[in-house]
C-alpha cells in the first residue's frame, strides 16, 4: 500500500487571514506523547477527548509526588505519616469548597466522581421528593433521580423557551429539586445557572448542578450563583486518581442515612445499634482516597489562580477555529441544542454524512494520531433527537489544547470527506479496527500485541 505522509501545513496555514497560533494554557502530563499510526512511525498525539478524561496538570503530578513521600492512613492513626496525611485530606476538602465558592456551612463530601456525587444526593432527598430534569442531561443526572418522582422537561427550540418550560413545570406542581447540567457534555452549551436557581427558589425548590463539564472551563461560585448542590469529577478537572465531590447544604445530608456505611462513618457501634457521624463523614465510610482528593484540590487551585478570563480566552480562540473549520467542510453537520445559547464551553459534536461516527473516530486515531470520542456520550435521549443515527463524533478542548491539534483534526476530517480513508478497516462488535493493525498498542507491557483484536471503541 502506498501512503502519502501528512503535510505539516494545515488548513489555517493556507489562508491569508489565518488566525494566530494558539499554544497550551497550562502544562499537562503527556503533552509530549507520540501516537503510532498505521502507515508507520508516530505523530504527536492530539488529545481532543478531554471532555471524557482530561490529562493531569503537571502541577498536580508534582504535588502528588510530594504527598506520596508522606503518605499514610488518614483519620486512622497518630503516627507522623498518618497525621500529615490527615491534614492533607482535610486541607484538600477545604480547598475544594473554597475554590468553588461554597458557603461557610456547606458540606464538602468526597466521592468517586460526579455520578457518585449525584447518586449520593439522590439518596439524601427528603421522603416524597419530586425532581425536575431536562432531557439533555448526561445519564449521571437522569438515572439516579428515578428512585423518586421525576418530571422530565423536553428542551424547546430555544434556550429562552426551555427556561420558560422549566418554570412552568415548577409552577404546576410542588417540586423538591431542579437538577440540571451546567454545560452539555454533547454540545458544550452553558445553561444560565443563576437564572435557573432563582426560578427554583421562587417556587420552593432547591437546585443541583452537574458541573462535570462546566467546572473545567469556567469559574463557579456556589454562593453567588445560588446553587444548593454542586457535583464535580476530578478526572474532568485535570486530576487523576478517581475522586469527585458533592458540595452543598448540610441539612439534607445530615438527615440522610449513611451513603457508604462502614469505618469512619460512625461515632459508636454496638451489636445492635449504631450512632452515625455527622455529614460529611457519615457518607465517606472506608479508607478515603487521599491522593484523589489532593489531586482534585490542587487542580482546582491552579485553575482558580489563573487570571480572570484566561481559560475563556484560550478556549474561545480554539473553539472558534474548530467551529469555523468544521462548518467549512461539506457534509459535516455540527450539533447544537439551541440557536440562542449565549455561552459554550470547548465541546463540539458533529456528524459526517455517509460515515459511521465510530468509523470516523477510528480513522482519526489510526491514520492521524487524533483522539476524539464517538457514540452517544451517555446522553441517549439527546443524541436520539440531534443525530440521524443517534451517534456523533465529539472533539473537546482543554487547557493543554493547541491550534495545531485543532487544525490537524479539521484537515483529517476534510481529507476523509474528499478522498476517503487511506487504510482498510473492518467492522467488529466493538466498532471498527484497522486491517492489518500495524500499531504497537502495548506500550505499557501488559501482554497484548498489535495482532490482538483491538477495535477503536465506541463507548456510550
Amino acid at each position: 500500500m502506498t501512503v502519502t505522509t501528512l503535510s505539516p501545513r494545515t488548513h489555517a496555514d493556507l489562508r491569508d487571514d489565518a488566525p494566530d497560533p494558539v499554544g497550551p494554557l497550562l502544562p499537562v502530563v503527556g503533552a509530549d506523547l507520540h501516537a503510532p499510526v498505521v502507515h508507520g512511525g508516530s505523530v504527536p498525539y492530539a488529545g481532543l477527548d478531554v471532555a471524557a478524561t482530561a490529562p493531569a496538570l503537571t502541577a498536580v503530578a508534582d504535588r502528588i509526588s510530594t504527598v506520596l513521600s508522606h503518605y499514610g492512613s488518614a483519620h486512622r492513626g497518630s503516627g507522623y505519616a498518618s497525621r500529615v496525611t490527615t491534614d492533607a485530606l482535610e486541607h484538600a476538602r477545604a480547598t475544594i469548597g473554597r475554590c468553588l465558592g461554597a458557603r461557610p456551612d456547606d458540606d464538602v463530601v468526597l466521592t468517586r466522581n460526579t455520578t457518585d456525587a449525584i447518586t449520593l444526593l439522590s439518596s439524601a432527598l427528603p421522603a416524597g421528593a419530586r425532581v425536575v430534569v431536562l432531557d439533555i442531561e448526561h445519564h449521571a443526572n437522569l438515572l439516579p433521580w428515578r428512585r423518586h418522582e421525576v418530571r422530565t422537561v423536553p428542551a424547546r427550540a430555544t434556550l429562552a423557551a426551555t427556561i420558560d418550560a422549566v418554570e412552568e413545570a415548577l409552577a404546576s406542581s410542588p417540586t423538591t429539586l431542579l437538577a440540571v447540567t451546567g454545560a452539555s457534555n454533547v454540545t458544550g452549551e452553558v445553561l444560565p445557572i443563576a437564572e435557573l436557581a432563582g426560578i427554583a427558589h421562587r417556587h420552593g425548590a432547591r437546585i443541583s448542578i452537574d458541573a462535570a463539564q462546566l467546572a473545567p472551563h469556567r469559574r463557579i461560585d456556589i454562593a453567588e450563583l445560588g446553587i444548593d448542590y454542586l457535583a464535580v469529577s476530578g478526572h474532568k478537572l485535570y486530576a487523576p486518581f478517581g475522586a469527585g465531590a458533592l458540595i452543598g447544604r448540610h441539612d439534607w445530608l445530615e438527615a440522610a442515612p449513611a451513603y457508604l456505611p462502614g469505618g469512619g462513618a460512625v461515632r459508636e457501634v454496638t451489636t445492635d445499634s449504631v450512632s452515625w457521624a455527622s455529614s460529611p463523614q457519615r457518607h465517606e465510610g472506608g479508607t478515603p482516597n487521599v491522593l484523589g482528593a489532593v489531586a482534585l484540590a490542587t487542580a482546582l487551585q491552579v485553575l482558580h489562580d489563573l487570571p480572570a478570563g484566561a481559560r475563556e480566552d484560550h478556549e474561545s480562540a480554539l473553539l472558534h477555529r474548530l467551529d469555523a473549520g468544521l462548518r467549512s467542510i461539506p457534509g459535516v453537520t455540527p450539533l447544537l441544542v439551541w440557536p440562542d445559547a449565549p455561552d459554550r464551553v470547548g465541546v463540539a459534536s458533529f456528524v459526517v454524512e455517509g460515515y459511521d461516527a465510530a468509523y470516523v473516530s477510528c480513522v482519526l486515531s489510526a491514520e492521524h494520531g487524533i483522539g476524539v470520542r464517538d457514540g452517544r456520550f451517555c446522553a441517549h435521549p439527546l443524541l436520539a433527537r440531534l443525530s440521524p443515527d443517534a451517534s456523533a463524533v465529539r472533539a473537546s478542548i482543554g487547557v493543554g489544547t493547541t491550534s495545531e491539534h485543532v487544525d490537524r483534526l479539521i484537515d483529517a476530517v476534510r481529507g476523509l470527506t474528499t478522498s476517503g480513508s487511506r487504510w482498510t478497516y473492518e467492522s467488529t462488535a466493538g466498532g471498527w479496527t484497522p486491517v492489518p493493525e500495524t500499531r504497537d498498542l502495548d506500550p505499557l507491557g501488559l501482554g497484548t500485541t498489535a495482532g490482538s483484536p483491538s477495535p477503536c471503541e465506541t463507548p456510550v
